[in-house]
């Protein structure tokens, strides 16, 4: 019988030591005949209990004092010794059938340098609430690199790579304090060395609608930054100027239809303030479709209708209380 792979995983935490916790479980329930884990946690938080964490799984605590997901994954890419690296985020689970088949394929396809899953979206308790995706394989070479580019945004926790491929690849971009994975998976592409599997991999934790506005803005700004970053190199892949701006369309529309639909929910809630950072947010992702929406009297329109009335009345009620 052959020796189990060796095979790194990184884990980045900031101050979620409980989510943490399951994390790392579900990394060691994988551990067997086949696997063994060099599970690396990288923290850049100050809460005093994900040390703790780290040792009860028998995990190596690697403090960050650098601030961000990318430098946290860089201290554990160069203390990797494992023969593959895997990734996993402190709020997602890895499903039971991952790593087998990435594994297969690298040993198969040695021009591979990485190899993605599937990914099932879950609720805030790691409840399944979609089906695999994507479900169809999102292609290869050329290929991948267009749907990359048009809006398939894999989770960095169905990935698997290769050790010896760090060189080719880099370290993660410190400056990106979003997207820097999706920006560090699109290198790996461009190389025409990312492959794919059909297996759920990670249970990736969604986050609720309206907590999270400002992340999702900081999201629209970095996402846009990598797709210019890559598609301008990339520009042949593209038949015509129209292709390209529907790739861009496809890469931003997820967070346009988010802040859509959101600021209309704090304005029925009587959040005009939140209502009104919503619209400006939707119109800093794409301003002519939401002026379009505006002027039509759709989400944004409506929003902006009642924000404004509700802003009015606080006003007034305010003066009249001071008066």
């Amino acid at each position: 019988m052959s020796n189990p792979r060796l095979i790194s995983v990184i884990v980045p935490t900031y101050n979620r030591p409980g989510t943490l916790s399951a994390a790392v479980a579900s990394i060691r329930a994988l551990e067997g005949t086949e696997f063994q884990f060099e599970i690396l946690v990288c923290d850049n938080g100050q809460a005093r209990e994900t040390q703790g964490v780290a040792d009860r799984y028998d995990a190596k605590y690697i403090p960050v004092p650098t601030k961000g997901a990318g430098a946290a994954r860089n201290a554990g890419l160069c203390a990797a010794a494992g023969e593959f690296i895997g990734f996993l985020d402190d709020d997602d689970v890895w499903l039971k059938d991952h790593l087998k088949g990435h594994i297969e394929l690298l040993d198969s396809s040695p021009g591979l340098d990485a190899v993605l899953g599937q990914v099932v979206s879950a609720d805030s308790d790691l409840n399944p609430i979609s089906d695999p995706w994507p479900k169809e394989h999102p292609g290869e070479g050329s290929a991948l690199v267009k749907k990359m580019l048009s809006g398939y945004f894999p989770q960095i926790g169905s990935l698997l790579v290769r050790n010896n491929a760090r060189g080719r690849i880099g370290l993660f971009d410190n400056q990106l304090t979003g997207g820097q994975d999706l920006d560090w998976m699109l290198r790996i592409a461009r190389q025409r060395r990312l492959g794919f599997v059909s297996v759920p991999s990670v249970l990736f934790r969604t986050k609720p609608d309206g907590v999270f506005d400002e992340l999702y803005r900081r999201r629209a700004h970095f996402d846009r930054v990598v797709f210019l970053r890559h598609a301008t190199s990339e520009w042949r892949i593209w038949n015509s100027p129209r292709q390209f701006l529907q790739a861009y369309s496809g890469t931003l529309s997820y967070f346009f239809w988010y802040f859509n639909s959101i600021a209309l929910t704090h304005a029925q809630s009587g959040n005009p303030k939140c209502a009104l950072r919503a619209i400006r947010s939707a119109y800093y992702v794409f301003p002519l479709r939401a002026f379009y929406h505006t002027v039509l009297g759709k989400n944004l329109g409506k929003a902006l209708f009642l924000a404004l009335r509700q802003s009015t009345r606080q006003r007034f009620s305010a003066r009249k209380k001071g008066g």
